[in-house]
Formats: structure tokens, C-alpha cells, sequence
């Protein structure tokens, strides 16, 4: 997104509050991929991480302008930088804008085209229209539809595990795995998630089960690890068109819009897919280059080593004793995210 590209090197102070009766704190406020990076200015942890379809200003007409990830959430961030107030308010309207919406002129060309394209519709291949429609979602419109899964999916769970510690935890093992740029959302859910997955718009579940009975971080990082390439091997939007149906995939491509009915019951449905296979080779070069061991997440997810006895036998770090991912405070920290 041109916008974001421009504002990617901007960074500020900000004053950040977890819960509304906590003190303010000093954060250093930074542009991601997708997201707004809440960072601890002195040791660069990273403390939350904001998406940024998400972001509202919830003090309009005030100043310093106030901004929140949702108007339900209970965090805030203060600014007073010019420059990243107005790139901020940028980019979310250049999020906003991302997602088409259907507009008079966009409904006089459609009332010139529809005939030709339901004829078209007719006979094409259902699998070649749902693969077309995925392929013109923008980024902005995935990450929506991915926080609208995510709603439809703790309607099962419950709601994500939002332990202020613990999430700060999850975000700086996030950007160890990731990088400070291009890091997905993950959200930890309290029970009925058995394996990760993930979502459309860059949205990892991580089941409460893997962290609180690993022993480090490393089986944790390597299943986040694993869905993301899994995500960038398999268009996420592909088995949520399948399942939305060929009547609302078709609005989907003509008018924008994705009626919550084709949505519903899909979070369920996806808890009971299995993980789509990764082939050693690449999911050992992601280990790699992200420079964690991979058997800690291969025992994690299959202890008898049926599925992932290849990535134990060829683990690139095997023997050898990696720095620690995070610090053992924000381990802790981050096994008791599900805890109030």
C-alpha cells in the first residue's frame, strides 16, 4: 500500500495506556506491515501490537487525539507528533479506501456489465470464479474479513486470552519470529482450538493447550512459524469462499461485500480442517532463516514423530543451543496470557 510504504520509517513517543485506570507510559509508536508497533523505548521490547484496519480515534473533535485498536478494547494511545498523527490518519484512510465500495459510478458501469457477467458466471468453473474473486480481495478487505471470522470463531472458544502481560509477551515473540515489519496478528484462544490456523488478513490462532504445556517459547514460535507459511502457500481466502458458497462469492466480486449469513458457521469449520502438509524442505528453510529449531514444534505437534520426524533428523539447530527468543520473565508471562 503506497500510503503505508511512505510513512514505514516514521517513528514517535506516544503515551499508552493498557486499561483505562492505569498510569500512562511512555511507548516508542512505529508502522508494521499491517500493524502499529507499541515498543518499550529503552530496552525496544515489543508491547502490543495493533491492527491497523482496527484503529480508531476514539476522541474526535479533542486534542491530543486519543487512539484505540476497536472501540470495545481497553487499551489507548496519546499523541502529540504532528507528522504521525497525520500519517496515521492517512493510512487509515488509505485502509478504508482499499475496500471498494460500490459507488454511483461504479453502479452505473456494474448495471452495463452485470448481465454479461452473470452469463459469464454461468459457465465458468466454480473453483475458477472462487479462485478469481480471492485473487482481487485487497489486504485492507482480507484483514476485515479475517476479524469477522475471528468474531464468528470465539462464538466456540471464547474470547481471546487478553492478560496485558502475557499479550506484551506474545507481541515480542511475534516480532522475534517475524521482524519488526512484516508480523502477522496472533491471538491466543482460551479452549476448543486443538492445532494452530490461520485466518485471511495475516491472522494466526494459536491454541491455549501448545503454550501452557511447552517448555519454551520455541514450539510456540515454530507453530506460528509453520501457519504463516502455510498462509503464504494456500490462499486463506480459497476454503472460506468454498464454504461462503457461489451466490455470495459472486456479490463478493461485484459489489465488495460479504454478507455476514455466508460467514457464519465458518470459524467452526475451520477448527475442524487439518493443518494442510508442509513439505520438510521448505518448512526447514523457514526454521532457518528465522534461526529457531524446529524440534521443539515438531515434538509439540507430533510426538511420536510420524508426521515431523524428518524436521527433528534434520533440524538445523539440532545439538546446538540457540539464544533465547524472548526473556524467561516474558515466557511466563506469556503461559499465563489465558489467565484473568
Amino acid at each position: 500500500m503506497t500510503a503505508l510504504k511512505k510513512y514505514q520509517r516514521l517513528e514517535c513517543s506516544g503515551l499508552w495506556r493498557e486499561n483505562p485506570q492505569d498510569q500512562r507510559r511512555e511507548v516508542l509508536v512505529r508502522f508494521g506491515e499491517a500493524t502499529l508497533i507499541l515498543s518499550d523505548p529503552k530496552s525496544g521490547e515489543a508491547l502490543s501490537h495493533w491492527s491497523l484496519p482496527a484503529v480508531e480515534r476514539i476522541n474526535r473533535g479533542e486534542d491530543p487525539p486519543v487512539f484505540a485498536p476497536g472501540l470495545e478494547s481497553t487499551e489507548s494511545l496519546e499523541l502529540d507528533e504532528p507528522d504521525m498523527i497525520a500519517a496515521l490518519e492517512a493510512v487509515r484512510a488509505a485502509v478504508k479506501a482499499a475496500i471498494p465500495r460500490p459507488g454511483r459510478l461504479r453502479g452505473l458501469m456494474l448495471g452495463g456489465t452485470v448481465a454479461a457477467v452473470v452469463a459469464l458466471a454461468l459457465f465458468w468453473l466454480p473453483g475458477a470464479l472462487v479462485r478469481h474473486t480471492a485473487s482481487v480481495v485487497p489486504p485492507a478487505q482480507r484483514a476485515e474479513i479475517g476479524q469477522r471470522v475471528l468474531d464468528d470463531l470465539v462464538r466456540v472458544t471464547g474470547a481471546p486470552c487478553d492478560n496485558q502481560l502475557g499479550l506484551q509477551a506474545l507481541a515480542g515473540l511475534s516480532e522475534r519470529v517475524f521482524g519488526p515489519v512484516d508480523t502477522p496478528i496472533l491471538y491466543v484462544l482460551p479452549e476448543g482450538v486443538d492445532t494452530p490456523l490461520h485466518l485471511p488478513g495475516d491472522v494466526i490462532v494459536l491454541p491455549r493447550r501448545l503454550i501452557e504445556q511447552s517448555n519454551g517459547p520455541e514450539a510456540v514460535a515454530g507453530a506460528a512459524l509453520m501457519e504463516r507459511l502455510r498462509s503464504k502457500s494456500s490462499d486463506p481466502m480459497l476454503p472460506l469462499l468454498e464454504h461462503a458458497g457461489l451466490r455470495a462469492t459472486f456479490q463478493l466480486l461485484t459489489t465488495a461485500e460479504l454478507p455476514d449469513a455466508a460467514l457464519a458457521g465458518y470459524g467452526e469449520a475451520a477448527l475442524r480442517q487439518p493443518p494442510v502438509p508442509l513439505a520438510d524442505s521448505a518448512a526447514l528453510a523457514a526454521f532457518e532463516t528465522a534461526q529457531i529449531p524446529a524440534s521443539p514444534y515438531a515434538v509439540a505437534v507430533d510426538p511420536d514423530g510420524s508426521a515431523t520426524g524428518g524436521l527433528v533428523e534434520n533440524d538445523p539447530y539440532k545439538g546446538l543451543a540457540p539464544s533465547p527468543l524472548i526473556p524467561d520473565e516474558s515466557w511466563v508471562a506469556l503461559q499465563g496470557i489465558c489467565s484473568a
